[in-house]
């Protein structure tokens, strides 16, 4: 099993100043905070990090606070992903990708091809990239579910598609991978609030958007759960479990900004369409973080 993405990953958010612009030292100040406190590996640029409003420019700038700031510590992927197919393959032999350990790219949104158009994105993707593939199901964005049986094709057919991030918040599909993937293939909870059960199922752990916001009990819960060990994890689970709920209530990642406010790592500043938490639910976070 490819034992670097066992555990918990963290979609890193994109702090931003008043002003819009990135925030590069509270940025570094974040992967500092998650690297001392136990997360696993890092993952860059994925819809956490609002990648899509982030110029070029921008993107080459987060990877470069990240990757010193990081410093060779963690494993780190990066989020390579869209609806065309061309453009990410070019995106893909135009980044440097010497200090990443694998790309994040999701199923292609809008678009809503067939199963068949899905596999055939994976594979170019799959043949353009020097480094592992971690494919990335979340069809609430994407409007289109990457059936089992297609992540199941693709892990079969390509050897540096490695892993799956499934986020469909469904149970049954989970279990459906889990019982029929390849012995070295990893499913990777996307659902933070599914994260501990579907760990305790067989899956490989989580990338997580509340753990880096509580790095130490959310990483020490997954790691109990890749050890079985069912009663203590879930002492950790019912912790956070308030928190996790809140983060979700508007959108993602207005929820973590503002508990990262909360903790003094980062403003709550994001950028349009989306729009600040709004007064009701800072204070329902800022609550949690203070009887924290």
């Amino acid at each position: 099993m490819n034992s670097r993405f066992l555990g918990t990953g963290v979609a890193l958010v994109t702090p931003f100043k008043s002003d819009l612009s990135v925030d590069h030292n509270a940025l570094a100040n974040i992967v500092n905070f998650n690297i001392d406190n136990g997360i696993e590996y890092l993952v860059i640029c994925g819809t956490t990090g609002e990648s899509v409003t982030l110029t070029k420019q921008e993107k080459k700038e987060v990877i470069k606070t990240i990757s010193d700031t990081n410093n060779g510590r963690l494993p780190m992927v990066l989020g390579i992903g869209g609806s065309n197919t061309a453009a990410i393959i070019e995106e893909i032999k135009t980044t440097d990708l010497s200090n990443i350990d694998a790309i994040l790219s999701v199923s292609p949104y809008y678009s809503k091809p067939t199963q068949e158009g899905i596999y055939q994105h994976f594979k170019a993707i799959s043949e353009a990239s020097p480094v592992d593939v971690i494919l990335y199901n979340v069809p609430g964005r994407t409007s289109k579910n990457i059936e089992p049986e297609t992540t199941i094709r693709l892990a079969n057919d390509f050897e540096n598609i490695i892993a799956v991030k499934e986020a469909g918040n469904n149970v049954s599909q989970y279990l459906e991978l889990i019982k029929n993937k390849p012995e070295e293939f990893l499913i990777i909870s996307g659902d933070d609030d599914l994260a501990l059960g579907i760990t305790l199922a067989g899956g490989a752990g989580v990338i997580s958007v509340i753990g880096q916001a509580f790095p130490k009990d959310f990483s020490e819960m997954i790691r109990l759960g890749l050890k079985g060990d069912a009663k203590e994890s879930y002492k950790l689970h019912y912790k956070l479990m308030d928190v996790i709920g809140y983060i979700f209530e508007e959108n993602n990642p207005a929820g973590i900004k503002a508990v990262y406010e909360a903790l003094n790592l980062c403003q709550d500043t994001v950028r349009l369409p989306l729009v600040p938490a709004s007064g009701e639910l800072k204070e329902k976070i800022g609550d949690f973080v203070n009887a924290f």
